[in-house]
């Protein structure tokens, strides 16, 4: 009896405890205007199979892409290739990525693809170790790095290009076995381009962080040269594809400003000077830094500066002068305008979506803006989530981080095949998906040869011989149709720009809701 009479005290003391607690979580609630389900959840198991083993392929179409002398390579239908890209210059410019299908090296794509890769090491880097994926996304990125440092080959000199696009693209061969000429491109003081010196400044200031701790040589030596393009790039201005009028055929540069911008900010990142910070805040205005929202791409950086720089208000601005941070805090609202444009119900929700729900700005490469957008918004997700930020404002109407994560998981899942299609646009995975990509390599069975005018392979009503796992096509047209046809390279041609984007989506989406704090 003595022991029920204790228990029945027991409940009567813990119960009025309980009912505390309850009262003082659903205060808490809607005192910060949050409900549970508001808040980003750790991936389900299914989350992490199925992103898991996307990640796995997207990784290994960057190994797929590299150009040089080939270490440990897992891909049995690629070999050496372009070992004397330079050599005319006395470089070695061997290593590197080829862009997409072709085999041209374009300096200013090849550089956010590293940038972007960067960033999604920094930010994800216990995802990737957790899934086994750290050593790839390294070794790919450390792949362009060497290939950028050597490019940087003199003071206020860079190299942006490797292989004359006129005639590589006539021609439909193996990169081990092709013949044509290999021409270097460079820019300087008197062929400036602000644009792409900007972004290779980027990419190395933000890939000195990945290497801080496990190669601090390296990483110093990849801050230097960064210093250094970004004084290049500042002090002659010019938009490259400007200086090099044939270049706008294939990667036309709008502006230099964004660059500039992009590189100042991952320099603050790298070194912690202020000059640099002040850089991106005295500037933010002139170079519209925080105008109307804009599409991440490869082209225009400002959706990701935005977002960046919010990574330092939400997580620095208390080391930070007043005058700064009021416009940190600008970048800011931009990047919630960015998000506010992407996700569906928002007032100003863009148009721009295929019936499916898939965002869809252009035909060429439509899949990049999808991913470009969902990328950041995953990202950002992260940064309300981390700081208990309960939601953002869009014209009166608000939304949690929640959204914004479940806004990139539509779009992932789109993509990996839940579709009109019913195809997934990463090859390799699922059960269905494109045959017959627009990539050379893949498109050639590893015992032929075929010179540059044979153009057998390009013509061939068959499945390529080799499955270019990873390889992220093109996308599907606005009315959600897709060509699958070697010669439709509108659709079928991957990226490596795309593929590091979905590379940090992938990552994202594996990892819970915290946000790294610092990158050092």
């Amino acid at each position: 009896m003595g022991a029920t009479s204790r228990g029945c005290c027991c409940r009567f003391v813990v119960l009025p405890v309980v009912l505390v607690l309850i009262a003082g979580v659903i205060l808490f609630f809607i005192k910060n205007k949050v409900h549970p389900s508001d808040v980003p959840s750790t991936p389900s198991s299914n989350d992490v199979d199925k992103y898991g083993t996307a990640l796995s392929a997207s990784l290994q179409f960057l190994q797929i892409q590299k150009a040089g002398k080939l270490v440990n390579n897992q891909i049995s239908w690629r070999g050496d290739s372009a070992l004397n890209d330079g050599k005319d210059a006395g470089l070695n410019l061997s290593k590197g990525l080829y862009d997409a299908g072709d085999h041209m090296k374009f300096g200013f794509p090849m550089a956010f693809t590293a940038t972007v890769l960067s960033w999604t090491i920094l930010e994800y880097r216990s995802t990737l170790s957790g899934n086994g994926k750290l050593d790839l996304a390294v070794d790919g990125l450390r792949w362009i790095t060497d290939y950028l440092v050597t490019a940087h080959s003199a003071d206020n000199v860079l190299c942006i290009q490797v292989g004359d696009p006129k005639v590589d693209h006539l021609c439909w061969d193996k990169p081990e076995t092709m013949t044509e000429a290999r021409p270097l491109l460079f820019i300087n003081k008197t062929s400036p381009g602000s644009d792409v010196a900007g972004e290779t400044a980027a990419a190395l200031a933000a890939a000195s962080l990945v290497f801080k701790s496990s190669d601090p040589t390296y990483s110093s030596t990849l801050l230097t040269h960064a210093k250094q393009l970004f004084e290049f790039a500042d002090n002659y201005t010019a938009i490259y594809s400007v200086t090099f009028p044939n270049l706008a055929t294939y990667y036309n540069s709008t502006d230099y400003e964004d660059e500039l911008l992009w590189a100042a900010a991952w320099l603050y990142q790298a070194t912690g000077d202020l000059k640099y910070l002040r850089y991106a805040t005295d500037n933010g205005q002139k170079f519209r830094g925080y105008g109307d929202p804009t599409y991440f791409s490869w082209d225009d950086k400002r959706a990701g500066t935005q977002v960046l720089l919010s990574r330092v208000y939400f997580f620095s601005s208390g080391s930070i002068p007043n005058d700064v941070n009021t416009v940190l805090d600008s970048y800011r609202s931009a990047a919630e305008r960015v998000m506010c444009v992407l996700v569906p119900g928002s007032p100003i929700s863009t148009s721009d979506r295929t019936k499916g729900g898939l965002i869809w700005i252009q035909e060429w490469n439509s899949l990049q803006h999808s991913v470009g957008g969902s990328f950041l918004a995953a990202l950002y997700s992260t940064y309300m989530a981390t700081t208990q930020t309960t939601d953002i404002s869009c014209n009166g109407r608000t939304f949690a981080a929640a959204d914004l994560r479940n806004f990139a998981k539509s779009q992932v899942d789109y993509i990996l095949g839940n579709n009109p299609t019913k195809m997934s646009y990463l090859v390799g995975y699922g059960s269905m998906y494109p045959q017959r990509i627009h990539h050379r390599g893949a498109s050639i069975p590893a015992d032929q040869s075929p010179s540059c005018s044979d153009y057998t392979w390009l013509n061939s009503p068959n499945r390529n011989p080799n499955v270019a796992v990873g390889a992220l096509v093109g996308g599907p047209f606005l009315n959600e149709t897709y060509n699958d046809s070697r010669e439709n390279a509108l659709q079928g041609e991957p990226t490596t720009t795309s593929s590091a984007l979905f590379t940090g989506l992938l990552s994202g989406l594996l990892s819970s809701s915290t946000a790294v704090r610092s990158f050092t």
